[in-house]
């Protein structure tokens, strides 16, 4: 049997706005536990909630970015459930009329392809605290559990897509997109490492041509990009594996273990019933006029589609190169400083994806803490097309850079690693190889034209070893073709 899997994601970002969603209390991360949660955020009696106007303009940039229909009214309700990390004893959310309504993105594909997900909605609503377990236990023994109540009220959009997704890898395409489009807009850092921005997970299969869909479970809280590609693998080879031997699947909830690589069920499936919505008495609804919605359309930056779109128009970078360089800001920003400046699109960008991205992972870097700034970096493309360098020599430089021994002029002069380009020195180095080489010599004069070409590798390899790698490659190449051709 032929099986299809059927994805839909619940992306939770959370919002940087410096207060809570009802509150003035600080959103900083890394504050003391429990230093951040004022009586607002706990719905102390007497208190009643503000709504935070820089939430909502963030939720309207997204949606705008998105393609979506924004909500011109919208309506918070009581979310009712009982966890120790909720301290009201419910969530205030969004559920009839939300924020952003429906909307579009588009994916691109490792494989060169690309699909359009629909956007269900996306709704405000505040955190939850987080519930810390496993520090506990080490320190107080089994059976305790801490309650960190700082992220209660922080604000959240949860966005919602259609189950329009149909392998992990389109699942992953499109968490980066949305995890592209809130950086871009500045509205979170999406750092799933710190739970800025955290994924659900909702799949289940079908045998391909069915239009029914199958049971879906939802794996909970998944926190970064490989893991949301693992769960969903496992998850749906489970639900495979259990139709097959005849059972079937249970609407649930499950949770990811990494170390295992396995989904365990955590609880039964909710559903809105179970929640006992309804709206929330201290909040009126949010009324927002056109000429507020077109003044945020009017200041969104430069979005990653245009940026795309852009880059291979303005650079002639393949469709993949502009993939790549334009998933981050900061990468297309770095990258488009270097392309600029050394006036060599191409070089530029395989230098960013290349070179510079194996040393930002070996050292475990983001983009912004380089030790090669993109200045420095586009010193050293200019160095290897003015010949002053080769691109094999150009590596040594750039590694010298990252470790702090200046810009590439410095590192060149320094190291004396500048190129030999003159003629005479090149014919002399060509000279002395042929003489040193009348076995490979006579095989040359022997062999077809065809297998000639390769031949020279020995040649050239031997005169890069008397220059330390310093002769200038294209010269050596041909000074030594016109001498061995000489001899034929």
């Amino acid at each position: 049997m032929e099986w299809e899997i059927v994805i839909g994601l619940e992306v939770h970002v959370q919002l940087a706005t410096k207060s809570k969603l009802f509150s003035g209390a600080s959103t900083r991360f890394g504050a003391a536990p429990n230093t951040q949660a004022c009586a607002i955020d706990l719905a102390m009696p007497g208190t009643l909630p503000v709504p935070n106007e820089e939430a909502f303009r963030y939720a309207v940039m997204f949606g705008l970015a998105m393609n979506a229909e924004i909500g011109r009214r919208s309506v918070f309700e009581r979310k009712n459930y009982f966890y120790p990390d909720l301290p009201k004893g419910y969530q205030t959310t969004q559920l009839a009329q939300p924020i952003v309504g429906p909307g579009e993105i588009e994916i691109h594909l490792e494989d060169g392809s690309s699909k359009k997900v629909r956007l269900h909605h996306a709704h405000l609503e505040e955190d939850a605290g987080k519930s810390l377990h496993e520090t506990i236990f080490e320190t107080h023994g089994h059976g305790m559990s801490g309650i960190d109540l700082n992220r209660a009220g922080t604000p959240l959009i949860e966005i919602v897509s259609e189950p329009d997704m149909r392998s992990a890898a389109e699942a992953v395409a499109y968490l980066k997109k949305i995890h592209s489009i809130v950086t871009y807009l500045g509205i979170s850092d999406g750092d799933m490492s710190q739970g800025s921005m955290r994924c659900d997970a909702n799949v289940s299969v079908r045998l391909k041509g069915e239009e029914k869909l199958g049971t879906r479970t939802e794996i909970k809280n998944v926190n970064s990009f490989r893991f949301v590609e693992k769960a969903i693998v496992v998850e749906a080879q489970r639900q495979i594996d259990l139709i097959e031997d005849g059972g079937s699947v249970v609407q649930e909830t499950r949770l990811y273990d990494s170390d295992k690589n396995e989904t365990r069920s955590m609880r039964s499936k909710e559903v809105a019933n179970d929640y006992r919505y309804f709206p929330c008495p201290d909040l009126l609804p949010v009324e927002l006029s056109e000429d507020y919605v077109e003044t945020v359309r009017s200041r969104l930056p430069e979005l990653p589609d245009a940026k795309y779109a852009r880059f291979q128009s303005e650079y002639s970078l393949s469709a993949y190169d502009a993939d790549q360089l334009t998933q981050e800001r900061a990468v297309a920003d770095y990258f488009e400083t270097v392309a600029k400046e050394s006036g060599e699109p191409k070089l530029a960008a395989n230098w960013v994806m290349g070179e510079l991205a194996a040393l930002l992972n070996r050292e475990e870097l983001t983009i912004e803490r380089s030790p090669v700034s993109a200045e420095q970096l586009a010193g050293l493309i200019a160095r290897i097309t003015d010949n002053t360098i080769s691109s094999k020599i150009a590596k040594q430089v750039f590694e010298a850079m990252a470790a702090g021994e200046g810009d590439a002029d410095a590192v060149i002069e320094k190291r004396g690693l500048k190129q030999v380009s003159d003629t005479g020195a090149i014919e002399k180095m060509v000279d002395e190889v042929i003489a040193a080489s009348p076995a490979q010599v006579e095989n040359y004069r022997k062999a077809e034209e065809a297998k000639r070409p390769k031949m020279m590798g020995y040649f050239v390899g031997q005169i890069m070893k008397a220059s330390k790698g310093q002769a200038n490659p294209q010269m050596i190449n041909k000074i030594l073709k016109d001498k061995l051709d000489a001899l034929l």
